[in-house]
């Protein structure tokens, strides 16, 4: 096999059917940061987000030709240093949060699931001080 040039996990995709609606919620909601809006075709745009200061973003895209958007669950994982006070402003925010905060203990740092607009999926997890 040869050897690939890969430098780091840049973005990741986030199927959405209304990009406005899904940029209300990103930057509105979680905080992120519009970093591109481009035009994609006719009908569509490319837009990404970030958590502030960090290099991956999250791309909320179109679906593919013939899919639905949405009700994925994206794996993406949120880094946050206070789980339950992020828990409380997303669920008073009327942000589609689990009921509470999971403490499964042994090491597992808590963490919550959110649910995006269109039903996609992330969590929220604080994670042990270093």
């Amino acid at each position: 096999m040869s050897s690939l040039n890969l430098t780091r996990v840049g973005r990741v995709a986030v199927s959405v059917a209304d990009t406005d609606r899904a940029l209300d919620f990103y930057v509105g909601k979680l905080g992120f940061e519009k970093v591109v809006d481009l035009p994609m075709g006719p009908d569509a745009r490319w837009v990404e987000v970030a958590v502030a200061g960090t290099p991956t973003t999250v791309a909320l895209a179109p679906p593919p030709p013939g899919k639905q958007a949405g009700s994925a669950e994206t794996g993406i994982i949120l880094d946050t240093t206070d789980v339950d006070a992020d828990h409380a402003a997303l669920r008073d925010a009327g942000v589609d949060v689990d009921p509470e905060v999971a403490r499964y203990g042994g090491g597992i740092p808590p963490m919550f699931w959110l649910r995006d607009p269109d039903g996609n999926s992330l969590c929220i997890v604080q994670p042990a001080a270093a």
